[in-house]
């Protein structure tokens, strides 16, 4: 499966060992992190000079990075929220959401998601669990692929 990790720059690391043990998994993850060479907005740099946030969003490469977050989280066969997050994790939820793309929460103290919260289709307490759940939907999906083909009836 292909999943999108949304998720704020305050939990790099978690999201860069989770992106890991999907990978081993045998899944394709789209990373924000990686996308951005694991350089967080505001410490980037363009032409070899340090940028603000607003001047990066504005850039081509934020433009770029927009449009990456954007499809990763609409397009992906899921996306997963690691919190507690920002608005920008949230927008990725929402536009997944919106999309019709299964989302897995991952929760942690200081979540602050109120209402909308309800957009994940499962929140989990720790990861392991959130692994589990993603395996389970692997082999549901596939089996569910492998439903939709029908057998070749022909006569030889």
């Amino acid at each position: 499966m292909e999943i999108y990790i949304a998720s704020s720059w305050k939990n790099q690391h978690a999201v860069e060992m989770l992106t890991d043990a999907l990978r081993a998994m045998g899944h394709k993850v789209l990373s924000f992190v990686e996308n951005n060479n694991g350089e967080k907005p505001g410490a980037k740099t363009l032409n070899g000079k340090p940028v603000d946030v607003d001047t990066w969003v504005r850039s081509e490469e934020g433009e770029r990075s927009f449009w990456y977050d954007t499809e990763g989280a609409t397009k992906s066969d899921l996306t997963v929220y690691v919190g507690p997050s920002g608005k920008d994790a949230a927008a990725e939820v929402g536009a997944a959401w919106a999309s019709k793309r299964p989302i897995y929460g991952l929760y942690a103290k200081g979540e602050d998601f109120g209402l909308m919260r309800r957009m994940m289709d499962l929140w989990f307490h720790n990861y392991r669990d959130l692994l589990e759940a993603v395996h389970r939907l692997d082999v549901a999906r596939r089996r569910e692929k492998r439903a939709r083909r029908k057998p070749s009836l022909r006569k030889v």
